[in-house]
């Protein structure tokens, strides 16, 4: 089953926590501060593979986690590094962020890989913490957590050339005729209900990959039929064939149709090199209605028969020619991610924390970077708690509490740490 698209969850590792330890041998009664440093958790690293070309394997909503690092050791000994979980995806995945639809990477050369969760740093053990002004110290550092991201991965397929055109326009059948692809053939419309690749043998030296996609309806690029979930295989081709059969009653009206939609779904689809080809011909009595469809869509028009195979190898030599002078197109993103981000330290500074009143005697602390250096720190020492004490002092939070109108006795919270505000 040809599966282009997914959803997953990913968790990285969480990183070990730092250990708080004393070294006590038989000559080294005061041996001082041994606690190791936690491992690093593992990352969740998506990597291109050649050998696979489908998401079938992600077609229900699947959860990656990565080991935890293991917890410092006693001695100074670092605890264990989770081994990072690799996860492979056919060439020409994309993937994106759910969240915001954020584009991360563009996974389009077999080995190539991206790191989506990076697994947590591992918390520095009392040892590290040893100075001149505490010889002893009792404190230790957690390992950071691991990230979470729900990923939406689309298959975009690697072809060079892209059969378009209306259900029942031959394209099935002039994919099987030109390489080894096997595609189903009928005579009703949807006979293909999922794209088809095929390498094609132009001469010893020269191959072209050719994309049968599935017949696309007037309103496709809006969700109607089968277009807009395939019409993002063309993205990557780099010369479009539409194919318009000659059985046709108004062949102009159904190229017309199929170029509103190219041109509709947008990223320059209608300014791709165009081939078109009139199929079907065998059916024909003569020639004229081809020079009428001609001269009425201003393209030049390519003649065949898949039935005879009449037209087949000039055709071929064509697409060969055009793709041999075009380059590949570039996956065009949303405008947001082109534009370059700019940080001002001055307003970072000022959002280290927010406080926030949730109930008439209640507050909480709230901020990415205050909630991260909240994670470091081991409270199951009084070393530690004063150390979180002294950073929300330092930081400012307790002239912030005064502004917003905390009174003595009132509870303010962080995380999952809970203490009393006193003016």
């Amino acid at each position: 089953m040809f599966i282009d698209r997914a959803i997953v969850e990913v968790r990285s590792g969480k990183g070990g926590d730092g250990m708080i330890a004393f070294l006590h041998e038989k000559y080294m009664p005061k041996g001082g501060p041994s606690g190791g440093n936690g491992g690093r958790g593992a990352s969740i690293i998506f990597r291109a593979n050649k050998a696979i070309n489908t998401l079938y394997n992600f077609r229900h909503s699947k959860v990656f986690i990565g080991q935890d690092g293991g917890k410092g050791l006693t001695k100074n000994k670092y605890g264990r590094g989770a081994d990072d979980l690799i996860v492979d995806v056919p060439l020409g995945t994309v993937i994106y962020n759910e969240k915001d639809h954020s584009f991360i990477a563009d996974l389009s050369t077999d080995g190539q890989t991206v790191v989506v969760a990076k697994g947590g740093r591992g918390g520095r053990g009392n040892a590290a913490f040893k100075s001149d002004r505490n010889r002893v110290p009792k404190i230790a550092e957690n390992g950071l957590p691991g990230e979470t991201k729900r990923l939406i991965l689309e298959l975009k397929l690697l072809a060079d050339a892209g059969l378009v055109g209306l259900p029942n326009a031959g394209k099935s059948t002039l994919l099987s005729v030109v390489s080894n692809a096997n595609p189903e053939i009928a005579d009703y419309p949807f006979t293909t209900i999922e794209p088809n690749l095929g390498v094609v043998h132009v001469n010893k030296y020269d191959t072209f990959v050719m994309a049968d996609l599935p017949g696309l309806i007037e309103g496709a690029h809006l969700g109607k039929g089968l277009g807009l979930a395939f019409l993002r295989h063309l993205e990557r081709c780099r010369v479009i064939v539409h194919l318009v059969s000659m059985e046709s009653h108004d062949p102009v009206n159904d190229f017309n149709v199929i170029q509103n939609e190219l041109k509709s779904y947008g990223l320059g689809l209608d300014k791709r090199p165009l081939i078109v080809v009139a199929s079907k011909i065998d059916a024909l009595e003569d020639d004229s209605v081809i020079k009428k469809f001609e001269n009425e869509i201003g393209h030049k028009v390519y003649q065949i028969s898949s039935l005879t195979h009449k037209g087949i190898d000039e055709l071929i030599n064509k697409i060969n020619e055009t793709l041999s002078n075009t380059a590949q197109f570039a996956l065009e993103l949303n405008k947001e991610d082109e534009k370059m981000k700019v940080y001002d330290a001055h307003k970072l500074d000022k959002k280290i924390f927010e406080i926030k009143r949730v109930g008439e005697h209640e507050f909480q602390i709230v901020g990415e970077s205050v909630e991260r250096t909240y994670s470091l720190i081991n409270l199951s020492t009084d070393e530690g708690i004063m150390r979180l004490i002294n950073y929300l002092r330092r930081i400012g939070v307790e002239e912030a509490l005064k502004e917003n109108g905390a009174q003595s006795g009132d509870t303010v919270s962080l995380c999952d740490f809970e203490f009393e505000y006193f003016d």
